[in-house]
């Protein structure tokens, strides 16, 4: 026998309202998503994980990426040792397209919740994407003495940052 939502306690309507929330998140559904997690967020306003979905879906569904990072930068000063929350603002500043941002906190969020698997991947992953800037910046990036040092400089000094 299945409970309607008017009999739980609000502690409970705020979880499955994340699981909604979460369910809708995976399948692309930004908008439901949220709206669930601002139901979730009004049963528990304190949960930090609630507030940094809450930030995320900000940044995804309406674009609003100051919001995005306040939430989540507020959740992380919640709860500094949890690993999703690094990820969700990271996330956020990649569709922000501030990726050296994205680095700097994986690599934070690497050290503060315990060198996380998933942080490491997510670091791996973009540090793809992140470039060095030129040898020397007064000249184009594809310059020949620009593209010839830059490979010189990757040789010696390898990869951005491996972890």
């Amino acid at each position: 026998m299945s409970q309607g939502l008017e009999t739980l306690a609000p502690s409970d309507r705020g979880v499955s309202d994340f699981k909604e929330c979460l369910k809708h998140l995976r399948d692309g559904h930004h908008d439901e998503a949220l709206a669930d997690v601002g139901r979730a967020l009004g049963t528990s306003p304190d949960n930090p994980i609630y507030l940094s979905y809450a930030g995320l879906l900000a940044a995804l569904a309406n674009q609003r990426f100051r919001d995005g990072e306040q939430l989540c930068l507020e959740a992380l000063k919640m709860r500094h040792n949890h690993p999703q929350l690094y990820l969700n603002l990271a996330q956020v500043y990649q569709k922000a397209g501030q990726f050296q941002d994205a680095v700097e906190v994986l690599e934070k969020g690497f050290r503060s919740a315990g060198r996380d698997p998933k942080i490491r991947c997510a670091l791996n992953a973009l540090r793809q994407r992140v470039r060095r800037k030129p040898v020397f910046s007064f000249f184009e990036r594809s310059n020949p003495i620009n593209r010839v040092l830059g490979k010189w400089r990757h040789r010696w000094l390898g990869s951005i940052r491996a972890v």
